[in-house]
């Protein structure tokens, strides 16, 4: 029964994107908002950038509604009402993600409107990382000093912000990575009776899915740097919030699962750093290098190369939930299973690349 509580938020956070993305459209058109087409993007058209202000709304608007509906849902369905904490514990719990999370995505809406110097944008990004810790929401990793915790976690946030914020270079992409990436968080919430975290990944799916469908190939919409920063920051915020080891588990690797379920972005960010710096060219210069763009120089359409890299986000996301329920060999081989994947798409890019050379020497 109490599964309609998860439903039930995704369903009203995926209806409100649903609704209030258009009326984004049209502003984001009538403010001069756009993302215009230049070398190094794939689209050809100018594309309106307020996508995530749409969603980031439509998310705390649920859960704002749902904490006000709480008393009168307890009172009237008395079978949901064990899993239905008070409403001050839940403002409690939701309160440093909207304030923290609130930052990164006016960061990221004045890099829309106005490119930031790198510098600039990582102070904003450190600085909602910092507010988050600061909220209690922090990395231990069994370090009892508080040191560690502040630093591992704003390193966290900030990794696994800007991983998505580099994926976020063609239609459908780092939103649909995202959705994937939260449904498997979401599976391992519910198999573990994580209720909060389970209520709040069911709502961030809910958005995500609602904008993929104005976002997926040809799009109408992009999440802009303000909506990527926000995905990426929020998918950080949960994987901190949700437990991945607790005692009497035969190994500690769990906790390595975040790391696995975000291959696909780590590996797109790392890979990028590596061409680049190869090539000696800025770390921080936006360029065609991407995971995405990759695969479409070796002969695959958008769509291909972005259903390829759903494929491999879950792939490697789902494999990883396993880690829970083998053993320290068992978890070692799924940890050397992913590296594997990773490493054979390496080596099909770099033999694409050297017949694609080939073949125009001939």
């Amino acid at each position: 029964m109490h599964y309609l509580i998860f439903f039930l938020l995704f369903f009203v956070s995926f209806t409100l994107a649903l609704l209030s993305i258009p009326i984004f459209i049209k502003t984001a058109r009538k403010w001069r908002l756009m993302d215009v087409p230049e070398e190094r993007k794939v689209h050809r058209i100018p594309k309106p950038l307020l996508g995530g202000i749409a969603i980031f709304l439509s998310f705390y608007l649920t859960w704002f509604l749902g904490i006000l509906l709480l008393p009168l849902i307890q009172k009237n369905f008395p079978s949901l009402a064990p899993y239905l904490p008070p409403v001050s514990r839940e403002i409690g719990r939701i309160l440093p993600l909207f304030f923290s999370g609130l930052l990164m995505l006016l960061v990221g809406l004045a890099d829309d409107f106005k490119p930031l110097k790198p510098y600039q944008k990582l102070a904003g990004q450190v600085l909602a990382a910092f507010l988050l810790a600061l909220s209690g929401t922090r990395i231990t990793l069994f370090m009892p000093h508080p040191f560690w915790s502040y630093l591992i976690t704003i390193l966290w946030v900030v990794a696994v912000t800007n991983s998505f914020n580099l994926l976020d270079n063609m239609d459908g992409l780092a939103g649909g990575v995202a959705l994937i990436a939260s449904l498997i968080f979401l599976y391992i919430s519910l198999l573990t009776s994580q209720i909060f975290t389970a209520a709040v990944l069911a709502t961030f799916c809910g958005v995500l899915a609602g904008f993929l469908i104005y976002n997926f190939p040809p799009s109408k919409i992009f999440l802009g740097d303000a909506g990527s920063l926000w995905v990426g920051f929020t998918i950080a915020s949960l994987t901190i919030l949700t437990t991945f080891y607790r005692e009497g588990l035969p190994t500690f690797l769990p906790v390595i699962m975040p790391l696995l379920i975000l291959g696909v972005p780590f590996f797109d960010t790392i890979s990028v750093i590596i061409i680049r710096w190869k090539r000696r060219e800025p770390l921080f210069k936006a360029d065609r290098n991407h995971f995405s763009h990759r695969l479409l120089s070796l002969g695959m359409t958008e769509r291909q190369a972005i259903l390829f890299i759903y494929l491999i986000t879950f792939g490697v996301g789902i494999n990883a939930t396993l880690l829970t329920q083998v053993n320290l060999p068992g978890a070692l081989v799924i940890l050397l299973q992913s590296v594997v994947i990773f490493n054979i798409i390496a080596v099909l890019e770099f033999l694409g690349r050297r017949r694609n050379k080939d073949d125009y020497r001939t």
